[in-house]
């Protein structure tokens, strides 16, 4: 676009937690999208390696860790300084997203992030059970945090690329296959009618389908992690326990399968980590491919939201987790962790976009079980493309941050939304906002089922009679 559209005025202090690949990519899209006071924009980190594109931009730095102790007396004078209605936007790792929320709806601030996050040592904690390690209890405490303090000042929670933008593409997608098999009627107005609508659909089960085939100019050196994003992010997440929304269709549960003795009950978790759990999936570009079942908010919040009940009884819920193919330099991390017991690599390095010669993120959802078999609906960005839309990051960042942006936007134009998550929002205005930093976004039905490709040489427990059934799906 030669001219950004300004989508509204930001009146407080803007305080932007964490400056890792995301939070300099965002930070761009928030100059160009916003009005916004320049001396009351801050930026919090404990390192400065980049510290050198904010004082270009006079966006003031500080240099600290956010800990419980210290957390409201950092914060504190920084979203109240001036006046006006402050933002959070919190791209942090290691510092709570329910804290923070906390004290921003205190003082009436907006909020956004992409990921709940815990305090540090939640991840690897070796005292707590599996069941208290998953991203199902994080969110838990967001959810009854909203019960308890209902209303006020917005908290859009996980609204990045997923969790986030893949709660909206969920929703066009259906619509697409409801007028494409003859049975839409009208746009769902509420979480009932959604659900309504998936169940009508038959759609029994939904994959976060990616694949990054981002190629790096230099190949990934022995006992180095190599991403496209934040490898702290991605190793705590692949050290969870793997998390799936647990439809109704599903005849039986894994042997490495539990469920959740409290709270919404739409998910269960699985005996082994997201990164080291390889499903069946499909996306366009590769066609058939293996997954990691990597733990995502989005697997359980989709799947909650989607829920149809009739009193207390689920007479409905469709099978939701992610299915994620990470950059093969990635692939080849993972495999040097757990080939070594679970240690990581000394050393991590997240690509930029000068480090890659090319490649796209293919990342969206795969809606399967229903009359026309499958579909996939989702963005299909280029490194190309990344660089003409915005600067400091690749690919994956941009879906990310886009998202974010999005989310920013809804909330400034929904302030007193109390809090949310990504599904629970606008889905075409978030699309609005988010699509001209997407590339190609598409949809594709394919016959593919988890079925396809066996060689039929060895012996494997398999259901037939419903190629979608997860048994089918997990690898084994």
């Amino acid at each position: 676009m030669s001219v950004w559209p300004v989508y509204g005025k930001i009146t407080g202090p803007i305080v932007l937690i964490g400056f890792g690949s995301i939070g300099r990519g965002i930070l761009p899209l928030i100059e160009r999208h916003f009005e916004f006071d320049k001396s009351r924009f801050t930026v919090i980190d404990p390192v400065d390696t980049h510290r050198r594109l904010l004082d270009e931009r006079g966006v003031a730095f500080v240099k600290d860790k956010l800990t419980p102790e210290n957390y409201r007396e950092l914060l504190t004078p920084l979203l109240t300084k001036g006046g006006g209605q402050g933002f959070i936007v919190n791209l942090s790792v290691d510092v709570s997203s329910l804290a923070i929320i906390q004290l921003a709806r205190e003082l009436k601030c907006l909020y956004v992030d992409t990921v709940i996050e815990p305090w540090p040592g939640f991840y690897f904690d070796k005292s707590k059970g599996n069941n208290d390690r998953t991203n199902y209890a994080l969110r838990e405490t967001i959810l009854e945090e909203r019960r308890k303090n209902p209303g006020g000042s917005t908290a859009v929670s996980c609204v990045g690329a997923n969790p986030g933008m893949v709660s909206w593409f969920v929703k066009q997608a259906m619509v697409d296959i409801a007028k494409d098999t003859g049975v839409f009627d009208k746009e769902p107005a509420n979480r009932a009618e959604w659900g309504a609508l998936a169940q009508k659909l038959g759609v029994k089960g939904i994959h976060i389908a990616e694949r990054d085939t981002q190629r790096a100019r230099d190949p990934k050196p022995l006992n180095v992690f190599v991403n496209t994003w934040s490898v702290e992010g991605f190793v705590s997440e692949g050290m969870q326990p793997a998390e799936l929304g647990w439809g109704t269709n599903e005849k039986s549960l894994p042997d490495i399968g539990r469920t959740h003795a409290t709270g919404c009950g739409a998910a269960i978790y699985l005996l082994s980590p997201g990164a080291n759990t390889r499903v069946r999936s499909w996306c366009p570009t590769p066609g058939a491919q293996y997954g990691f079942l990597v733990t995502h908010n989005e697997a359980i919040s989709i799947a909650d939201y989607l829920t149809v009940r009739e009193g207390d009884k689920v007479v409905y819920r469709p099978t939701c987790h992610y299915a994620y193919h990470p950059a093969n330099d990635a692939v080849l991390s993972l495999h040097e962790i757990f080939g070594a017991a679970g240690k990581m690599q000394p050393s991590w390095k997240i690509l930029d976009e000068n480090e890659i010669v090319d490649g796209i993120d293919e990342l969206g959802v795969l809606v399967f079980g229903h009359a026309k078999n499958a579909y996939w609906y989702g963005s299909q960005l280029s490194i190309e493309e990344t660089r003409d839309l915005a600067p400091y990051q690749n690919a994956t960042g941009l879906q990310v941050s886009s998202a974010a942006l999005a989310g920013m936007v809804w909330a400034l134009e929904n302030p007193e939304a109390g809090i949310v998550e990504a599904d629970e929002v606008d889905y075409k205005r978030c699309l609005d906002v988010q699509t001209p930093y997407l590339g190609p976004v598409k949809g594709y039905y394919t016959d593919w089922t988890p079925l396809d490709g066996r060689p039929g040489l060895f012996p494997e427990d398999i259901d037939e009679s419903d190629p979608w059934q997860f048994k089918n799906i997990l690898v084994k």
